[in-house]
């Protein structure tokens, strides 16, 4: 049936059901788009015959709220939504957002703190004996004892803290699917242990086999060597094929235990997914409220691709979706282009065909399709693999197919290219395309910084690749006769990043000629090989010391530093400069971050000091003024 799954005892009642096989409590609205987690997992569990019913965005503080479909007859599926509920709720600084694009109107405030817990703990209020299945980013990511940024303090594994039954951890397909089955087959939760792809707890180890046991909660949430120790071997068992049971003891008599990550879908189970009967849109119950913003963004996009053999510390990738890429056919994804051109709002224009990396479209090597990714070597990082397989011709094919089709006037690549890999193909042909079909005044790509010490704890390549990478883009560009920029991703303040680091990377963007509109500050999310080192002070592969700034104002200085033309920044970036012996980058010289004091106008940190200040320092200013505009112009 193409509508709306029930939200409601009148939905339910259309359908003729008198009661649902599951209900799924979601920290997002309803939007039904593959896209949204929810949204698939539920589509598939009624590709396979089960009845699901979906609760978004339920009232945390009234316990009925989780009631108005009724008891289900196998179980709740909880998910905090596409995002982890904290980083949805506070910036890198910790201050609350003001917008969720999640939620109806943007408006903020529809879910709780740790949205995964909460609910679950609303619900065994309730139903005390109905199993729970939790799934999504939130607690996919800390299914194991984690580093909690927002508390400073190393938490259980969800699984404890919520008190559900079961994680159904990465891309939930196929673990969903078998857990239903199980339930449906009479199988007591608490006997469905098996299942690829899920974490589960017990009291005792006499079933598990074949394991690596980590060191136990007590231990890594006071010894942070320890910490890291467990997750360099959590990171190495991430590959469904190679990866081992992990158990972690985490209170007396108490294990979870991480099953093998499930298999990687084929093309076509991917097909298969992508064809379900989606609606594209969100709840009608939202119109009034301006519908949901975070569809607006993604509505014309198109999936191609999971998985990622990118491998950047950074990234929650590896934990959640692996390091294996899986594709979409030609024909799943043109069949997806048509729909969309029919749809009255289309205007023509594809907005992207991508995934976590848009020119990834095989896998790194071929032995991956049977032996899984090397355990102690990256595909890219720290150079490319000598059995890396580059090759862009299968991508280069699917968007000359999408642009050829009738109603559509432009296909973008916007969910971002590895220019690393771009490096490693000869042949011109796809930045020769992207250039003159897929780009619209600029190219984003992400090199992130420009310092090797600090890349290298990125898992990031050297900067000279990066800037080998502009020269051959360039070359490429100036045949088309268009002004096409590449605009970078830079981040602030990640591991290994000295103050050093932080005013070489000024220096960078001061040579560039523009300041960059968008600024990351490194966010220390859960599961990730960046935020290990943030936490402990340690490369989890080497023990050896990283330099992490953690401060506050460490931070803020930093990032600062990469839009140091912004007036509001001008006293944090003196201080920054004055701090660490950089007096000779405060001036008038071109070569100089900022000038010696405010002036009025002046782009670089202007204030009205007073009258006569505005009158002395008029012609300056008309001079800085000028200087700036051009720079915005480039």
């Amino acid at each position: 049936m193409s509508d709306f799954l029930p939200i409601s005892k009148k939905d339910m009642n259309k359908r003729g059901w008198d009661e649902c096989d599951f209900v799924y409590i979601t920290g997002d609205a309803y939007v039904d788009h593959s896209s949204f987690g929810p949204a698939i997992i539920s589509r598939v569990l009624e590709l396979h015959g089960y009845k699901v019913g979906i609760i978004p965005q339920p009232d945390w503080k009234n316990k009925e709220s989780i009631t108005i479909l009724g008891r289900p007859r196998l179980g709740f599926l909880v998910s905090a939504g596409n995002m982890d509920s904290m980083v949805n709720h506070f910036t890198v600084n910790k201050k609350r957002r003001s917008e969720d694009a999640y939620s109806p109107g943007g408006k903020a405030g529809m879910r709780p703190d740790y949205a995964t817990v909460v609910y679950c703990n609303l619900i065994k209020q309730t139903y005390k004996d109905v199993p729970i299945i939790i799934g999504g980013i939130e607690a996919s990511l800390r299914r194991l004892s984690h580093y909690d940024y927002w508390s400073d303090k190393v938490k259980h594994s969800v699984l404890i803290d919520s008190g559900a039954d079961i994680i159904s951890y990465g891309m939930g397909e196929h673990s969903i699917v078998e857990i239903a089955d199980a339930l449906n087959s009479g199988i007591a939760v608490s006997d469905i242990t098996y299942i690829k792809g899920t974490v589960y707890k017990t009291k005792s180890l006499e079933n598990v086999y074949d394991y690596i046991e980590l060191p136990d909660f007590d231990t890594i949430s006071t010894d942070k060597i320890e910490y890291a120790k467990s997750f360099k071997i959590q990171h190495q068992n991430t590959d469904p094929f190679t990866a081992k049971t992990l158990v972690e003891k985490v209170k007396e008599k108490m294990y979870v235990v991480q099953n093998p990550p499930a298999l990687p879908l084929t093309t076509q189970e991917m097909d298969d997914v992508y064809s379900l009967p989606y609606t594209g849109k969100y709840h009608p119950i939202y119109e009034k409220e301006g519908g949901i913003p975070a569809l607006s963004e993604i509505k014309f996009s198109i999936t191609s691709n999971r998985g990622c053999f990118g491998g950047c510390s950074f990234c929650a990738l590896t934990f959640h979706q692996g390091r294996i890429v899986q594709t979409r056919s030609h024909e799943s994804i043109i069949d997806e282009a048509v729909r969309m051109t029919k749809d009255p709002d289309f205007k023509g224009y594809i907005h992207d065909v991508g995934g976590p990396t848009a020119n990834f479209r095989h896998t790194s090597c071929e032995k991956q399709n049977s032996k899984g990714v090397c355990m102690n070597r990256q595909c890219l990082f720290p150079s490319p693999c000598k059995n890396l397989k580059v090759d862009h011709k299968d991508y280069i094919n699917l968007l000359r197919k999408l642009r050829n089709l009738p109603g559509v006037k432009k296909v973008f690549v916007r969910s971002g290219i590895r220019f690393d890999y771009c490096m490693a193909d000869a042949d011109d042909t796809f930045l020769r395309e992207l250039c003159n079909h897929h780009i619209s005044g600029q190219l984003r790509v992400a090199p992130e910084h420009i310092s090797d010490n600090v890349l290298k704890y990125m898992g990031k390549p050297g900067n000279n690749v990066y800037n080998a990478f502009l020269k051959r883009y360039g070359k490429i560009n100036d045949k088309t006769g268009k002004q096409q920029f590449v605009v970078p991703y830079l981040m602030s303040s990640h591991p290994g990043s000295t103050m050093k680091e932080a005013i070489e990377l000024a220096e960078y963007i001061r040579d560039m000629g523009y300041i960059p509109e968008q600024v990351q500050d490194f966010y220390p999310t859960p599961s990730t090989l960046s935020t290990c080192m943030y936490y402990t002070g340690v490369d989890p592969y080497t023990l050896k010391p990283v330099y992490t700034p953690v401060s506050h104002k460490e931070k803020a200085m930093q990032r600062a530093l990469i839009q140091y033309k912004k007036p509001e920044n001008y006293e944090i970036v003196k201080e920054a400069l004055l701090k660490n012996g950089r007096a000779d980058l405060i001036g008038f010289d071109k070569m100089c971050l900022i000038p010696p004091r405010k002036i009025s106008g002046n782009k670089n940190g202007a204030d009205i000091n007073s009258k006569n200040n505005s009158k002395n320092n008029s012609k300056k200013n008309f001079k800085e003024k000028n200087t700036h505009a051009k720079s915005k112009k480039r």
